[in-house]
Order: structure tokens, then sequence, then C-alpha cells
């Protein structure tokens, strides 16, 4: 059976409101397994993984585009673009992979020239880009690298957007503090949704650092999200995130600190993972 899954995405909606926000998850025994059942997965995209097994990834030459190692090595792209370009206004997300090919470079590891085509989600812009994706070998696992020419895309502006959000929040008296983005049945407060977005890049960090040729990432929710003292002129900022792991099916549990600005971008300090839950529901940090 294709393993599919739909991703919905949360479109961008700037209203007023109060900075300070809380989300819970209603009290359902079994909300995380309910949230990726119902792909409430916002600021994600449909994939549609071929019927080969999981393990597969050492193909080589020309690549079913639909297929896992295809779209593995897709999906870093996407990490990658959000690490450089992301921000809360400006969210990349992986389209359609059109071509793929895979060779082995001597005994340094695997390489994937990709045609793919990438989305902008909150303007639903939709780009082709070229990549090559490199996977290291070795006994400790390094991040891949990447190469990416995505000009058309990269042409989005959102300073405006991005200097409005900064400006408000910098001089802000009461620091954000938010749960549960989005909640079990992927609702969020829409003066939070930035916020969110800042997760999905922030989480990238980890995703694009943690990716390999074994794992398939998306961000499932930011759990939390606590604003720090402004330093320096940067807005920082504390967040659990959730993984999920397509592959394996596990969720993951990262705390990142890092700081934001409309000219410096994401740039993160600290990032930890946190021991992974096998309860059946969001956390509850009540």
């Amino acid at each position: 059976m294709d393993l599919v899954i739909m991703f919905v995405l949360a479109l961008l909606t700037v209203v007023s409101g109060s900075p300070t926000v809380t989300i819970r998850p209603e009290a359902q025994p079994n909300a995380t397994q309910q949230m990726l059942k119902k792909a409430v997965i916002f600021g994600q995209q449909t994939v549609a993984v071929g019927t080969e097994a999981p393990g597969d990834v050492m193909a080589t030459g020309e690549l079913n585009p639909s297929h896992y190692p295809a779209q593995r090595a897709a999906k870093v792209v996407q990490h990658y673009l959000n690490t450089r370009y992301g921000s809360p206004y400006r969210v990349f997300g992986l389209h359609k992979v059109h071509s793929g090919h895979a060779e082995d470079v001597a005994e340094s590891g695997r390489k994937y020239l990709l045609k793919i085509s990438v989305q902008e989600f909150l303007r639903e812009t939709v780009k082709n880009c070229t990549a090559e994706v490199f996977f290291p070998k070795g006994e400790k696992q390094a991040s891949p690298e990447v190469r990416a020419s995505c000009d058309e895309l990269l042409q989005i502006d959102s300073k405006a957007q991005d200097e409005a959000l900064y400006q408000r929040y910098k001089m802000n008296q009461s620091l954000v503090s938010a749960e549960y983005l989005p909640d079990s049945h992927g609702n969020m407060d829409p003066d939070m949704k930035p916020f969110w977005h800042l997760g999905i890049v922030a989480a990238s960090f980890v995703m694009l650092s943690e990716s390999n040729e074994k794992t398939l990432y998306n961000t499932a929710q930011v759990a939390q999200v606590t604003q720090l003292e402004t330093e320096n002129d940067q807005l920082k900022f504390n967040y659990d995130i959730l993984l999920h792991d397509m592959v394996s099916q596990e969720i993951m549990h990262w705390k990142v600190l890092f700081t934001w600005s409309p000219s410096e971008g994401v740039k993160v300090l600290q990032k930890e993972q946190l021991p992974r839950c096998h309860c059946g529901r969001l956390p509850n940090k009540n």
C-alpha cells in the first residue's frame, strides 16, 4: 500500500490581539495519533511515497521521483532553504520531485541531483529549483551538504511584514507565551501563526543536521514557545518542538534556543533532543 500522508496548509491571517496566548489540547487519550492520522500538520504539503521498502535507500542512477530516496533528498533541500531564507512570513516546502539521480562518490558518500518544485506556503507560490544533496559517510553522522538554485522563489519579499512583527514584539511589555501550535485539531490563534512559522524555520536547523538517507522529517507541532528578553536588538525565544519522522513514525522532542530579527534571520544558540514521548497524547505543560 502506498504510504500517503496529507498535510494541510494553514494560510496566514494577521489580526490584532493579545500577544500572550495559551492554547491547550482537548483531553483526548490518543491526541498525537489522531493528529497524525488526520494529517493536521500545518505548514507542510502532500507527499506520496512509493511502495519500495523504507530501508532501501541505496539505489543509484535515475530515481523514481515518488519513492523514498528522491523524496528524502528533496526534503533536505526544503530544510536548507528554510534555514537560509525562512522567516515568520516566508516558509518553504517541497511541492514535487520532478526527477532525481543518485551516485556514489568514491568512499566518501552519496550525491543526489534533483529537479524539484518548491512552494512558498503563505502566498501559495510554486517555483522550480535544481539542487545537489551530498550525504557523507562515516561512523559519526555528519549533516548533509546542499547546493540549490531557486532564484525566482527567493524573489518573494516579506521584509515589510517581518519588520512590522519585529517592531511590535521588540518593544512589547508582555512577552509571548503559547502552547500547542497547532492543537490536536490543527487550530491556533491567528496572532500566533507567525510564531508557528518561526518554529518551522527553527526546526529546520534541527531537521537539516539530523537528516540522512533513512529519515524524512516534518515539523509536527510547537509544543511551547516562550519569548525571552530582547538581546542586542534580537528577539530571543525558547521553543519546544515536536518532529515527525515519516519513515519510523516516531515523534521526536527538541528544545531550541534561538534569536531572530529581519536583518539577521534565525540564529540557533542551543538545541537539545529531549526524551521521546511514548505516551498517547500531546505533552501537557500544566
